[in-house]
């Protein structure tokens, strides 16, 4: 099976050509740097906590080249704590800049199932309509999963089914956060409001919120963009796995014409 990144080294690692964007193939799609800056954020996590946020930063463009990434504690706790992880890259006329961070809100569990309550109801997976992104052709990341658009196209947002086709480094084991992590960036795209053949609406960030932690290897992104007068744009999504709804997420939008 394809992968994502082959390790080099306990903090090294060479992209390969499914981390491609559909923007452009010299660089990363964010969902593969989001996922592998989680998997060294949850390396580094106690036993005991859960991670309820993740927010990736894309701090410039990210080559598809090798990347080094390293996680810390930045607020130690019990309770609640802070962790991050950043991806660093080499540069042909510099030295290395950091390409991407994420930091992580990990937070104790304890039993609260009597209390549980869902915002949303589940969703179950209907056929599959015709798939209608625009990159739908551009390979690299977009090989890297299964796509599975909805045919219900409610006024709350365009749903997707996707399933990760790709590991992400190696034959290294994956949890259920990564493999969301490996495709919750997509929902930009899902969500599109604008005509990509006449603009450009790259996100500079990726929040996640989890309720509950996810399951599987199968999830729904309903998501739905926003686009302000000046250049500004959000996009936000509501997150499931086949046991239901799971979180949020939300994207800022730099929204240039062609």
């Amino acid at each position: 099976m394809s992968c994502y990144y082959r390790r080099l080294g306990p903090d090294l690692f060479a992209s390969t050509d499914q981390t491609r964007s559909n923007w452009t193939p010299e660089i990363q799609h964010g969902s593969p740097p989001l996922a592998l800056l989680t998997k060294a954020i949850e390396e580094i996590s106690s036993d005991g906590m859960r991670i309820g946020r993740l927010t990736l930063d894309i701090l410039g463009a990210i080559p598809v080249t090798e990347v080094r990434v390293q996680a810390k504690v930045d607020r130690p706790g019990s309770r609640i704590a802070m962790l991050s992880a950043e991806m660093s890259a080499e540069r042909p006329d510099g030295p290395p800049r950091a390409a991407a961070r994420v930091t992580a809100w990990a937070l104790a569990t304890s039993d609260t199932a009597d209390a549980a309550t869902d915002r949303y109801p589940p969703l179950t997976e209907g056929p599959t309509a015709a798939l209608e992104l625009h990159w739908k052709d551009a390979g690299g990341y977009i090989d890297s999963v299964d796509w599975r658009p909805q045919q219900d196209k409610s006024g709350s947002g365009t749903v997707y089914w996707m399933s990760p086709i790709a590991n992400l480094v190696d034959d290294e084991p994956t949890t259920a956060l990564q493999r969301l992590a490996m495709v919750v960036d997509s929902a930009n795209g899902i969500g599109a409001a604008i005509d990509p053949e006449k603009f450009i609406y790259m996100n500079t960030d990726t929040a996640v919120h989890l309720h509950r932690a996810p399951t599987g290897s199968d999830f729904a992104v309903r998501a739905r963009g926003s686009i302000g007068p000046d250049g500004i744009g959000v996009t936000t999504a509501e997150l499931f796995d086949r046991d239901g709804f799971v979180g949020t997420s939300a994207q800022t939008l730099l929204v240039q014409r062609r």
